[in-house]
């Protein structure tokens, strides 16, 4: 785990985007992501009856989808207590295993930041 105090500006952008997402979009989770050129994507959960995707994975799918070839970074907001695994693993995939992954709660709030490994 890293240390949530120390977010800087673009981390905290980032949660501010996923939160937005959720808000806007009226889904349990938003999440945002941000490429190695300071591009970010940012997506909500997808629930369809033959589709189903956390709104990290839609993320990542977002900036592989738009030609990013890595992840700095990745946020995601949520009630969960926890980012799943499989999420972490498609951030991973694009960013490497020392990618950070912020969980912030609903309201924004910084929860824990862990790598992606």
């Amino acid at each position: 785990m890293t240390d949530i105090t120390a977010l800087g500006p673009e981390d905290r952008k980032l949660i501010t985007l996923a939160r937005a997402t959720r808000a806007r979009n009226a889904v349990p989770e938003g999440a945002a992501v941000r490429d190695e050129t300071g591009r970010t994507y940012v997506a909500g959960t997808v629930a369809l009856p033959s589709l189903g995707l956390s709104a990290l994975r839609t993320a990542v799918a977002m900036a592989v989808a738009s030609g990013a070839k890595s992840l700095e970074a990745a946020a995601v907001v949520s009630e969960a207590a926890g980012v799943p695994e499989e999420d972490r693993a498609a951030v991973s995939d694009l960013g490497g295993p020392g990618t950070p992954v912020i969980l912030a709660g609903p309201d924004g709030t910084p929860l824990s930041a862990i790598t992606a490994g």
